[in-house]
């Protein structure tokens, strides 16, 4: 089997011409099950797909991974990095590759919040949303990230990256230091994470803008705040079948309590990736593929 890595020049509504790099994973056999969409976090590429992707198109899925806008091989836009924004680039990018059948959501971390845009203002595209291991703006669990100190703390990069251009000068050339900052604090089995791992990322991060991309997708946090807690006053939470995933040694209870804060109970369900910290895809990927296929495979 081969993945493709492959580019997009997608011309999107506003006039900007976007570039999304993304990896394309054809399915295995006659039996096609579908398509899947994963959505990657921070500090983090299409690249940490890279074990679960073969898995899931061994299982019969086509499977899109792309880089959202700023990150790995995509284009590097000055602003504008909302989450229904990045939404909309993923939309731009189905519909390039004229995917018009409803598809499986996955969302990790950064990629989380993105996922819950397209599974809300865009649910007609998708069959299902598998989501976890993030902060959603909007929720009682983000509002805890900048006010409770403990909190803080373990949040401090949702404010550090906010102070531009400090954050990204004190960041320059250190980029390999403060990934695996991440890796250390936030993961279970750490041998998911060897030097070359960390070194792809510190590489794809240490690109000219790359870091500034990165960190002006947390800056749009507070915009992304207003705009779901006016989302779902206006239209609801999320009626897409849901699947809060999230690492047995990550935040599990918190997890849950934040899903049913945004998601209609009926649709929601919650997994557990055993052996995995936040980085459950990349820790644990054939634990990750078998709780994800239960999921999807009802829907």
């Amino acid at each position: 089997m081969s993945i493709q890595h492959l580019t997009a020049n997608l011309s999107l509504p506003t006039g900007e011409v976007l570039r999304l790099a993304y990896l394309d994973s054809p399915p295995i056999g006659d039996n096609f099950k579908g398509t899947i969409l994963l959505i990657h976090g921070f500090p983090q590429t299409s690249y940490q797909y890279r074990h679960v992707l073969p898995l899931l198109s061994a299982q019969g899925y086509r499977c899109i991974a792309p880089d959202y806008r700023g990150a790995g091989h995509s284009s590097q836009p000055e602003s504008d990095y909302r989450k229904t924004t990045m939404a909309k680039d993923i939309i731009a990018l189905l519909d390039h590759l004229n995917i018009v059948e409803k598809i499986h959501l996955i969302g990790h971390d950064i990629g989380g919040k993105i996922a819950f845009a397209l599974a809300t203002r865009h649910a007609e595209r998708f069959r299902s949303v598998v989501w976890g291991e993030n902060v959603l703006p909007g929720t009682e669990a983000y509002v805890k990230s900048r006010t409770v100190p403990e909190q803080t703390v373990l949040f401090f990069h949702f404010i550090f990256h906010c102070v531009s251009p400090l954050a990204e000068t004190l960041v320059e050339g250190k980029e390999k230091l403060y990934i695996e900052h991440f890796f250390h604090k936030l993961s279970h089995n750490l041998s998911a994470f060897s030097d070359d791992v960390v070194e792809h990322y510190a590489k794809a991060y240490s690109q000219p803008g790359a870091m500034r991309a990165a960190m002006a997708v947390y800056k749009a946090f507070e915009e992304d705040h207003k705009e779901n807690i006016e989302w779902i006053k206006k239209e609801g939470k999320c009626n897409v079948p849901s699947f809060v995933l999230t690492g047995e040694k990550s935040w599990v209870g918190d997890a849950v309590k934040m899903g049913r804060e945004v998601t209609v109970e009926e649709v929601m369900e919650v997994g557990v990736v055993k052996g995995a910290g936040h980085y459950v895809a990349e820790e644990n990927p054939e634990g990750f593929v078998d709780v994800v296929v239960e999921f999807i495979g009802r829907h």
